[in-house]
């Protein structure tokens, strides 16, 4: 899954429009349809703000897995 697929799980999950989702982080409902669409990515600062404000971590919108070393 790319990181816009998981910006719009994590706004479904809220049932937010891409509008209201915007509003709730301070960026237009054009930088959530390119980032949705994976024409753009967030800067950190917003990734910091959804997270905060949806509870999800970085690791998940950025898509990084630990790896477990035994």
């Amino acid at each position: 899954m790319d990181i816009g697929s998981r910006l719009k799980e994590i706004r479904k999950e809220h049932g937010l429009s891409q509008s209201a989702f915007a509003t709730s982080i301070g960026v237009t409902q054009d930088s959530i349809s390119l980032w949705e669409r994976n024409k753009r990515i967030p800067e950190i600062a917003h990734i910091i703000k959804i997270c905060n404000k949806y509870n999800v971590s970085a690791d998940f919108i950025l898509g990084i897995e630990k790896i477990n070393k035994s």
